[in-house]
């Protein structure tokens, strides 16, 4: 997805700083920090995703009240998220953009729509405007990119990159989205940006407390913030079997009720095949709770976030 160039305010741990290390020389520091670590992350995304979510809440709301009316939503109505998507992005510094992104054919006056805000420099929200007509813009299918494909194909909550944002940014970002589903039937996504200078401000002074280095990687191993430095960000760390790591965490695969993953990985968040194994070829299954080890590393689930944590493995 994309937001507005110019400077914005840094962002602090989401959560309020619960989540703090410290006693770095007792003895079980190590397990008990990556612990304390991994829930510091899950604190400062959670935050958004429960932004996601109310804007779920409002466009399936939206759309049910249109389809009691016996006819298709148009454009004019999505209109309607606006006040709910300028609240959140005024409440939510982490969040640089945000909206409501329907499934082609939705609405009876554009085969194509982003219902979609983001903060200006000033702070104030203001439209993202796109070409999607087909003919002349290379962005109007937008069911291809992960943030799209992810949620869409396995209904649950989804991390999509870090990845250059071409549709509107030209920025590393994170995108954060879920379903919208009306009966039983699939209508678009919700999501979130977040820049990804934003998140490393929110999650780098956890990982900094870590004794050794450490990275946060998605279901498909692209590294979204890293201590490491030989994994940088946008990179891809291989052979672990991480959305197994994430159903072993009770995530299923990181989806929560209202989100997803499966398909193949590119920095610019496009080409997703739909249903594709997380797991490489080869790769160990990797299940139960608690930290996995692979080849050294220890994994750990970021609780409902899609997100993994990967440290040496003491």
């Amino acid at each position: 997805m994309g937001s507005s160039s110019g400077p914005r305010p840094r962002p602090g741990p989401a959560g309020g700083g619960t989540y703090v290390l410290e006693d770095a020389n007792s003895p079980a520091h190590a397990a008990d920090s990556a612990a304390a670590a991994a829930a510091g992350v899950c604190d400062a995304l959670e935050c958004v995703f429960d932004a996601v979510a109310e804007t779920r809440r409002d466009t399936a709301a939206l759309l049910t009240a249109v389809a009691a009316e016996d006819r298709r939503p148009t454009t004019a109505d999505l209109a309607g998220l606006r006040p709910g998507l300028h609240e959140r992005l005024a409440r939510l510094t982490l969040m640089s953009g945000a909206g409501f992104v329907a499934a082609p054919g939705l609405l009876a006056d554009a085969e194509a729509w982003l219902e979609w805000w983001q903060t200006g420099p000033g702070g104030e929200a203001r439209p993202l405007l796109l070409d999607l007509d087909p003919e002349h813009s290379p962005y109007w299918d937008y069911t291809h990119w992960e943030w799209f494909a992810l949620a869409r194909d396995t209904g649950r909550r989804a991390v999509a990159g870090p990845y250059v944002d071409y549709l509107c940014s030209d920025e590393y970002s994170l995108t954060l989205s879920v379903p919208v589903t009306v009966g039983d039937r699939f209508t678009g996504v919700a999501a979130a940006d977040v820049y990804l200078p934003d998140f490393e401000a929110a999650v780098m002074p956890v990982l900094q407390r870590l004794t050794g280095p450490a990275c946060l990687v998605n279901s498909r191993g692209r590294v979204a913030v890293s201590t490491y430095a030989n994994h940088l960000a946008g990179s891809l760390l291989k052979g672990p079997d991480f959305g197994a790591v994430l159903a072993g965490a009770g995530g299923d695969t990181g989806r929560d009720p209202a989100a997803g993953d499966g398909g193949t990985d590119r920095t610019d968040g496009q080409d997703v095949t739909a249903g594709r194994a997380l797991a490489p070829s080869g790769s160990p299954s990797l299940s139960g709770s608690g930290p996995h080890r692979h080849d050294g590393l220890s994994l750990r689930a970021c609780g409902d976030i899609p997100l993994i944590l990967v440290t040496g493995d003491g």
